[in-house]
Parts: C-alpha cells; sequence; structure tokens
C-alpha cells in the first residue's frame, strides 16, 4: 500500500517512515501543507496519484493542518489519518467534521497507528482492491477463494471445512495480500480480547490453516512482528 506522511519533522518522519516500510507500505514524504495538497493532485498527464492512506501532522510550517485535511478532501477520497498532539475532545470532534476518517493524539503506540492505518483502508476498500474479488465479496487467492457472505472457502473448487475463528483469521489475512498484520492486531480483530494469553492460540490457528489449505508457504511468519498473506500466482 502507498502511504503519503505528512510531517514537517525530517527525524520523526525518518523514524516512522522505516516502521511502515518494515510493514509493507511505501511512503511518500510531504514536508509542509502545500507540498501534501500538491502531492494528492493529479499530474501534467491526467493521472491521479493513489494512496492507500494519508497520515497528517497538524502541526505544519506554512498552513493549519485542519485547513489542509479540508482541502485535500475536497480533492480526493483517500482516508485521512490526522496525527497530533492536540488531545482535547472539540479537537478530534473538528478534525472528523472536517472529513478526518480517524484521529490519532501523540505520543502513540506504533501497534496503534497501524491498526487505525489498516482499519480505515479496509473501510474505504473497492472492489477493485480485494484481491480481484469481482463484487467486494468474494477473494481470489491464486488457487483459493474465500466468499466473506458465505463463509466459505474452496482450494482448486474443493471446499475446505474451517472453525469460525480460522475463517476470520484468513479472511482478515486475505483481504490485504503481502500487508503485515502485527499478532497484536489480529488477536484483537480476530478474538476481540487483548495479546495476553492468547499468542498460542493464534500460532496454532495459523498452523491448523496452513494444513488443512494444504499451503504452507500461503501464510507467511514475519519475525518479531505478526504474519501476513502470501498470494500465490493464479
Amino acid at each position: 500500500m502507498r502511504l503519503l506522511l505528512v510531517e514537517d519533522d525530517d527525524h520523526v518522519a525518518a523514524a516512522l517512515s522505516a516502521i511502515l516500510a518494515k510493514h509493507g507500505f511505501t511512503v511518500t514524504h510531504a514536508r509542509s501543507g502545500e507540498e501534501a495538497l500538491q502531492a494528492v493532485l493529479p499530474t501534467a498527464q491526467g493521472d491521479r496519484p493513489s494512496y492507500g492512506v494519508i497520515l497528517l501532522d497538524l502541526g505544519l510550517p506554512d498552513q493549519d493542518g485542519y485547513q489542509v485535511c479540508g482541502r485535500i478532501r475536497k480533492l480526493t477520497t483517500t482516508p485521512v489519518i490526522m496525527v497530533t498532539a492536540r488531545g482535547d475532545v472539540r479537537s478530534r470532534i473538528h478534525g472528523l467534521n472536517l472529513g478526518a476518517d480517524d484521529y490519532v493524539v501523540k505520543p502513540y503506540d506504533p501497534g496503534e497507528l497501524l491498526a487505525r492505518i489498516h482499519a480505515v483502508s479496509r473501510r474505504n476498500a473497492g472492489p477493485e482492491e480485494t484481491a480481484g474479488a469481482a463484487d467486494g465479496t468474494q477473494l481470489r487467492l491464486g488457487t483459493v477463494t474465500v466468499e466473506l457472505p458465505t463463509r466459505r472457502v474452496s482450494v482448486d473448487g474443493e471446499a475446505v471445512a474451517l472453525t469460525r475463528k480460522e475463517f476470520d483469521l484468513l479472511a482478515l489475512l486475505a483481504q490485504r495480500p503481502g500487508v503485515v498484520f502485527r499478532r497484536e492486531q489480529i488477536i484483537s480483530e480476530v478474538w476481540r480480547t487483548s495479546w495476553e494469553g492468547t499468542g498460542r492460540t493464534l500460532e496454532v490457528h495459523v498452523a491448523s490453516l496452513r494444513s488443512k489449505l494444504r499451503m504452507p508457504a500461503l501464510i507467511e511468519t514475519v519475525r518479531g512482528v505478526g504474519y501476513r498473506l502470501v498470494a500465490p500466482a493464479p
């Protein structure tokens, strides 16, 4: 996923870009409001840059971050996550009313920020972004087909029986092939609980999915971080 990072502090931007790159993001860095607006404008050839998410710091040197958010929203529907030290409720409401999709207050945990990025990008995903699904409800991953409404999974047309949590885990990873999901995020979204005491359960479910789908390489372990789905060739 391409991501536009709007941050005037180069040290903060470099550290955050390194974390995002580690989790599969391609980051474009804008140091001012004007650079951010130029980054979302169509090119001279008429092509519009495609970003999955825009991370917008409000403390910009040339323009008020809220103003930039309002102008960005007039140019693109790309999800915007405001990142700021202003944590009062009034500031959050103002940002959301201007079109921001989420609001993260500094200092924040990188894991929380990554979870919020994934959450807003999934809400904004269109059918063309769901691994080749014709109508946004069926995910095709090589020979694997995941039908979201019916909760059915098949390999080469042969049905595979999964438990409820196995399906939820596969569906989560399959909606963003190649994107690394942190263990904490997976536990939160699939089991609706905290990481403590649930880590072994996640490992067991991943092993079971690899076995049932007969594709050990489909779900890749990213050491020290989490898991990602590696979509096989059609």
